[in-house]
């Protein structure tokens, strides 16, 4: 059996097929990660930007940085969950395939942030570097089309 063909046979992807409140418990979890990610990333990113000056980063970017973690970690589990029900329609989406490139953009991004020496200078109250700033408006319009591509999912395919 084909990888798709058995996820969608899957007992839990069939359960939520099956169950009036489980698929739509899910999808409301999914938007609240996707609401903790874009909101905890959106502050973040326009703090590095200059806005919010009066809070240094390095007070307002740890716990920001969890938020948005713990955002990303309940969007895919859920959207994992979500994608199970009809994977074939998904996997044959546009909108879904643009969903995921950006969101790996994002993911990326993030990971090549983190590992750069200027955002643990930003962090130690360090100035923001170009690199930094850079990569925190390219966060912006990643996470923004994700979402964006995400709610196109219904209206294309």
């Amino acid at each position: 059996m084909e990888p798709l063909a058995a996820l969608s046979e899957w007992s839990v992807a069939a359960a939520m097929r099956r169950s009036e409140v489980l698929y739509p418990l899910v999808n409301a979890a999914h938007i609240l990660g996707v609401g903790l990610l874009l909101g905890a990333i959106a502050a973040l990113d326009l703090r590095v930007l200059g806005a919010f000056r009066a809070v240094p980063l390095a007070l307002f970017g740890p716990p920001l940085v969890r938020v948005a973690a713990s955002g990303v970690a309940l969007a895919l589990g859920t959207g994992f969950l979500l994608f199970s029900v009809r994977p074939a329609e998904y996997a044959a989406n546009p909108a879904f395939l643009l969903k995921l490139c950006l969101v790996a953009l994002g993911l990326l991004n993030v990971l090549a942030l983190r590992l750069g020496a200027g955002w643990r200078r930003a962090l130690a109250g360090g100035p923001v570097g170009a690199p930094v700033r850079a990569a925190a408006v390219l966060s912006l319009l990643l996470w923004t089309g994700a979402v964006l591509a995400g709610r196109w999912i219904a209206f294309v395919g």
